[in-house]
Parts: C-alpha cells; structure tokens; sequence
C-alpha cells in the first residue's frame, strides 16, 4: 500500500514565515535563527512563570503582534501611507494647490461652457462635478509622489525640511479683516457669475408659447458677458492675492482700479445706450410703463453703478493710507 505524509506545521513555524517572507534573500536565514530563538526564549520564561505547556506557544506569538508589523520593524519599513518625515511639506503643497487650482477651475469651466453654447443642465453639472474631479486627481497625485518619497531610503535634500525663516508674520488687524473680504468676494463674484449663466438658459419669464425670455439681452454672449465673466476671474484672483500679501500697496490700489474701470465703463455704456436689458424682457415684465419711466430707471441703475465703482475705487485708496501707516 503506498505510504501518505503528512507534514504538520506549528504556529512558530508559520508565525516565523509571515515575518521573513518579506525580507530580503540574503537577511532570511539569520532572522529566521534570531527570530526562533527569540521566540523560544519567551516561552520558556512563560512556563517558569508558569503558564500551561498546550496555550504557551499562542501566547508568546500573541505577545508579539502581527508578523507583518514586526517585520517592518526589522527592515525600517513604515506602516502609513505617509510619515511625519514628509508629512508637513505634503500638507503644505495640497492646500497650496487646491486654494489655488480649484477656484479658477470653478469660474473657468462655465464659462467656457458657456460660450461653448452647452445647455444649462451641463453648465450646472460641470461647474459641480469638474472642480470635484480636479481636487480628487490633485489629492491623489500628490499623496502618491509623498508616499513614494517616504519609502526612499535616502532624504530628499530640502524637501520637508524647516528653518526659523519659514516662520509666519504675526496677523495684523488688516489681515484679519481681510478674510473677511475673502470670503465675500469668494461667494458673491460666483454667485453672480452664476446668475448671468442661470438667466440666460432657465429665466422665470417666458413668453405666451413657454420660450425663456432673458433679462439681458442675448446679442451680449457674443462678447460682452463672457468679457464679464472673465473679469469676475480676475477680480477673485486678485481679492486672493490681496489676502496672501496681508495689506494694500500702490501695485493693489492701481489693479483695483483698472478692474473698476474695466467693469464700469463698459456696463454704463451699454445701458445708457439700451443694449444691456432684453427689450422682450420689459415688454413682457412691465408692457405698460411709459419710456419716461424707465428712462428714471435707467438713471437710477447708472448712478448706482458709477456710485458702487466710485466707493471702491475710493475704499482701495483710503485702505492704502491706512496700511501705509502701520
């Protein structure tokens, strides 16, 4: 009859394998005598201590914890995705980026959906799901490069290191107040942004056969509106430079100007001259006011206009003053 063997295998034997599984070829064999050795060792001072002979052997193996986490104790291995060696400099360049990238992702993907003619529904969806996915890939990619930085064996010379030169300025009360401005400028430029887009594709006044009628004149989306949009851009950029820096200079109040002007003049013009409002959206709106009425409309709305560019223009200036002399 042909003989059956049968090969039984304790739990050092195994516990012993786990861990020098991992090493490399040439350390196996010396680990693997201290390794035993360690473990014999403590069982026998577990049984002169005197735990029975059958559960000693499990609870010296417990005692001394996953085999996989002792054996990245021995090859210096770590055990996190990234450590603290790297951990300040990863932190640092995310929020560098997602503060930078993910605004201008933001205002410059519906705008150019925009002009690209897409329908609102995509304009929406993309404005919610494109940043997410950029700030997800930006996330991703940059944890990756650390973590494999982190399992170098040599330090990458200036990454993550630190002196007393990196230490932040002391806040002023400029900015602090400044957050503030931030952060209205960060919701109400989009918002508004928003709500040129959102006015032109899903208006609330229609005509007698259901079509959208638009508040403002469609002929602008051949260039004046995306111009706008494009100047809401650029003034959340500079409101996001002018927090990074902490104070006003003659370099912000010249900018804050030019960007006034930039919007001002050319919103005046158009409404003076009729081309801003939609004349199918006051028709429909309001079809028996006299043109006298709306021409007190139209000077109210230009005196607001020119009166809000003005008092920035100014606010910029006396802000200016003020910093200049702390």
């Amino acid at each position: 009859m042909p003989t059956t063997t049968t090969t039984t295998t304790t739990l050092t034997d195994r516990y012993v394998w786990a861990v020098v599984r991992t090493q490399p070829e040439a350390a196996r064999a010396d680990l693997e005598a201290e390794l035993r050795e360690r473990i014999a060792d403590a069982i026998d001072a577990r049984l002169a201590d005197g735990v029975q002979e059958d559960v000693v052997e499990r609870v010296v193996l417990t005692e001394l914890g996953d085999p996989d986490r002792l054996a990245a104790s021995y090859s210096d291995r770590p055990l996190q995705l990234i450590g603290p060696r790297y951990y300040l400099a990863w932190r640092r360049l995310l929020r560098l980026l997602l503060w930078i990238v993910l605004p201008i992702v933001a205002v410059a993907v519906p705008m150019g959906q925009v002009i690209g003619g897409e329908p609102v529904g995509t304009i929406v969806w993309g404005a919610i799901w494109i940043p997410f996915t950029v700030g997800i890939h930006l996330c991703f990619w940059v944890t990756l490069v650390f973590a494999i930085l982190d399992r170098m064996p040599q330090r990458i010379e200036g990454v993550g290191e630190w002196s007393p030169e990196q230490l932040p300025e002391l806040p002023t009360s400029q900015q602090r107040m400044s957050r503030g401005e931030l952060t209205a400028s960060l919701v109400f430029l989009p918002l508004v942004a928003v709500t040129l887009v959102w006015q032109q594709f899903n208006p609330f006044v229609r005509d007698a056969e259901g079509a959208p009628i638009p508040a403002l004149d469609p002929a602008l989306w051949t260039f004046w509106l995306p111009y706008l949009l494009v100047l809401m851009t650029a003034e959340v950029v500079f409101a996001i430079a002018l927090h990074r820096r902490g104070g006003w200079d003659w370099g912000f109040a010249i900018v804050n100007v030019l960007l006034n002007a930039a919007f001002a003049v050319p919103a005046l013009w158009l409404l003076t001259t009729g081309q801003l409002v939609n004349p199918a959206f006051v028709e429909a709106v309001a079809p028996d006011v006299e043109a006298d009425s709306w021409r007190v409309v139209t000077v109210v709305l230009v005196f607001v206009f020119g009166a809000l560019a003005a008092w920035d223009t100014i606010d910029g200036f006396l802000k200016l003053r003020r910093d200049s002399r702390r």
